[in-house]
């Protein structure tokens, strides 16, 4: 993962402005750090779903998160916006790694950036399957 020292706005590929609710904000006035991980999903998700590469409710192929991690560098708060940023790290046989950062309103500099990886599996049998190679290719825009 990138040092966000020396990164920016510049090493992602794809963008969502997402608006930062009252109730994400917890009890010390800042976005609780379980929304940061809300974010991510929401970036990923719509960007595959803008793309014909997942049909959440009827799809034979599904992503499940297996792994994840978020650093913190800077606190977001209502009523900030939240521009996430994506890029692909890694694409195996059924495997994506997603970097994700978020920048407060305008920011340049990530308030929070991190990962995940998804495992492609069949819905019915929950067993990994290969990308198909529309998807290798969605996924290839953004890496």
């Amino acid at each position: 993962m990138p040092n966000s020292s020396n990164i920016g706005r510049v090493h992602y590929r794809h963008f969502l402005t997402i608006p930062t609710r009252w109730m994400d904000n917890d009890v010390y006035g800042h976005v609780n750090n379980v929304v940061y991980y809300s974010f991510f999903d929401t970036v990923v998700n719509k960007f595959l779903i803008e793309q014909g590469q997942l049909d959440y409710s009827k799809g034979k192929v599904v992503g499940l998160v297996v792994e994840t991690k978020c650093q913190y560098f800077a606190p977001i708060a209502f009523p900030d916006v939240v521009v996430a940023g994506i890029r692909v790290a890694h694409i195996g046989t059924s495997s994506v790694r997603y970097e994700i950062g978020l920048f407060k309103n305008d920011e340049d500099n990530p308030a929070a950036e991190g990962y995940f990886v998804h495992v492609y599996v069949t819905r019915s049998g929950n067993k990994p399957t290969p990308l198909s190679t529309q998807m290798r290719s969605v996924l290839a825009k953004i890496s």
